[in-house]
């Protein structure tokens, strides 16, 4: 989504500084209602709309950078895992893990299936500058066993997610992605929103992102 946030890319960038202050690789952004406002408004954007259709909602955020302090790389998965309150044993959500102080779980993989995500860029991404790999079709496969990922990214096409600041890159959550560290000295920001249009089954609720 070519400049989906270029005209508010100064409010998504005041708006997740701290996260990125932080030097790390990946930080998950909780209680910030600025980004939960502008993840709304997202919502309602034409282009979003167009491509996702309505009656979503931002379920979890998380700051990715890769920059010469902090550089790494990504094999090739399935995200798995979504953001709760709190943790109440419900049966098929498990297990739990906690990642920067927020209550993770594995839920039912039709969950996921019924999940979008998109990534907005407040950096340009180029072939040097570590670029999103995405295995096109590889998320109505379903649970990919791990055994199972290196042979069905080898028969599926890669679409390479380039992209310019405010651009913004929307697929099915599960589908199959990886990255290579980045070769370039410079920043690579972005903001990874998840989107549901379901509720969680009481008494667990979405983390949310306000």
């Amino acid at each position: 989504m070519g400049g989906l946030v270029a005209d508010s890319l100064g409010q998504w960038e005041i708006a997740t500084q701290s996260a990125f202050d932080l030097g790390k690789p990946g930080h998950r952004i909780s209680c910030c209602p600025e980004l939960g406002r502008l993840a709304s408004e997202l919502t309602k954007n034409d282009a979003f709309i167009a491509a996702a259709g309505i009656g979503w909602a931002c379920v979890r955020a998380i700051a990715f950078n890769k920059s010469p302090s902090s550089n790494w790389s990504l094999g090739w998965h399935q995200d798995r895992t979504i953001a709760v309150a709190h943790r109440h044993d419900v049966p098929g959500f498990a297990p739990w893990s906690t990642k920067d102080g927020v209550t993770h779980v594995e839920p039912p993989f039709e969950r996921l299936e019924r999940m979008v995500t998109l990534r907005v860029h407040l950096d340009a991404v180029d072939d040097e500058n570590a670029p999103l790999l995405v295995a096109d079709g590889s998320h109505r496969f379903g649970k990919v066993a791990e055994e199972a990922v290196e042979n069905l990214v080898n028969r599926a096409s890669i679409t390479t997610c380039h992209a310019e600041a405010g651009d913004g890159w929307l697929y099915a959550t599960p589908i199959l992605h990886a990255s290579a560290r980045s070769t370039l000295g410079r920043e690579r920001r972005v903001i990874h929103l998840d989107f549901s249009r379901d509720a969680l089954p009481p008494p667990l609720d979405w983390a949310g992102v306000g």
